[in-house]
């Protein structure tokens, strides 16, 4: 692995921070969270255009830049620093990479170049925000339920939390079928608009990240790909590329945690001299920074991975999840050390430290605690073989 970044990837990350300085100031970030949209939709639109972020990853051949997992993880770290509220993980990475993954020739065409120039958004409709491979559940018991029509198929249930879910164009939703002796995970694209469409917004812990409930009554879905197919693995596998994004993000805020309280302690005094000389200070700033930089080395080691296998395949996903608990761990000490340092000041609504810190919190509930990572890490990398049954 060679660390160092190309002129190329450089210059994503530059150019990619100059756009965001332009729109994303702390007072900008709130109003556009508290917006109908959960997000400034005419920021998302200028990013689309330069630099292309919502086609970051997404292939040339689609209307993406088709660029890898390793631009896609600085583009990540800049949106995290930001604290960006945008679909861009909901429908840029989760629901593009579920299209591409299971999706016909002719589906991929119809759904992705709206999606990678930023025109439409759409939003992945799971039990869980982060898809493992389990059945999709009955829709009376939690989850989607898809059943056949001679012109076609309907849809009932109900499912939260969606992440951008409450006005993403297009609705991707995993569904259970087939009953019991077929029973399989189908993927469907429902317009977010259609009939039996029920959508909701609701309240979240980190106001940046908009989240929503999404119940269907006979809505009807047309399903991506075969629909005989289980669409289980292929939508664990999508969630190797959501779980970079977010390691990425995680990875960006705690690094502009650190900066900001390092630039902090350095003018605020106390006791005539600044806060940052005094040697406890400098402990628990050190110990930040050692966090920071093992989880930026974890981030693109497995970005790094990632980009010789590509999302699509199984051989990074252990590297991948350990780079997500070790960026959520780096990210919820940061924030902490920050407000602390910080003093009262940051707990009061005008500083922005309790955006971070509940940003960390957040994404710790909506994608699993880094003890529960690096658990499903140890699996994917067989250090825990299966135990044998007694004959």
């Amino acid at each position: 692995m060679d660390p160092a970044l190309t002129p190329e990837q450089e210059a994503v990350r530059r150019t990619l921070r100059e756009a965001l300085a332009k729109g994303c100031a702390p007072d900008e970030v709130r109003a556009a969270a508290a917006g109908a949209a959960g997000y400034d939709a005419e920021l998302w639109h200028r990013l689309a255009e330069q630099p292309g972020l919502p086609g970051i990853a997404l292939p040339a051949e689609y209307g993406g830049a088709g660029l890898g997992p390793i631009e896609l993880a600085l583009a990540c770290a800049e949106a995290g620093r930001v604290l960006l509220p945008s679909p861009l993980l909901a429908s840029s990475v989760l629901a593009a990479e579920a299209v591409l993954a299971l999706g016909n020739p002719a589906q991929r065409e119809e759904l992705l170049p709206a999606l990678a120039a930023g025109r439409r958004t759409a939003a992945l409709v799971l039990p869980a925000p982060f898809p493992d491979g389990r059945p999709a559940g009955g829709g009376r018991a939690g989850g989607m339920q898809a059943v056949p029509k001679a012109d076609g198929w309907l849809l009932y249930g109900g499912a939260e939390p969606v992440l951008d879910g409450a006005r993403a164009d297009l609705l991707l939703v995993a569904a259970h079928t087939g009953g019991f002796p077929r029973s399989r995970t189908v993927l469907f694209a429902v317009d977010g608009d259609a009939p039996g469409v029920t959508r909701s917004r609701r309240a979240s812990l980190d106001e940046t990240r908009s989240l929503a409930r999404v119940e269907l009554r006979d809505a009807t879905g047309v399903p991506l790909g075969d629909p005989a197919r289980d669409a289980g693995p292929a939508l664990a596998r999508t969630g190797t590329a959501a779980a970079l994004a977010v390691a990425a993000e995680a990875l960006g805020a705690a690094e502009q945690c650190l900066a900001r309280t390092v630039e902090y302690v350095q003018v605020r005094e106390q006791f005539g001299r600044p806060v940052g000389s005094f040697q406890a200070v400098k402990h628990l700033l050190a110990d930040v920074h050692v966090g920071v930089e093992a989880a930026r080395s974890a981030v693109y080691y497995a970005a790094w991975a990632l980009d010789g296998v590509g999302f699509a395949a199984d051989g990074a996903a252990a590297e991948v999840l350990l780079a997500l608990a070790q960026a959520m761990e780096s990210l919820h000490s940061a924030a902490a050390v920050a407000i602390q340092l910080h003093g009262g000041i940051a707990i009061t609504w005008e500083h922005d430290a309790h955006l971070y810190y509940k940003r960390g919190v957040a994404d710790e509930l909506l994608f699993g605690a880094p003890y529960l990572l690096r658990a499903r890490a140890a699996e994917h990398a067989g250090l825990f073989p299966p135990t044998a049954r007694p004959a």
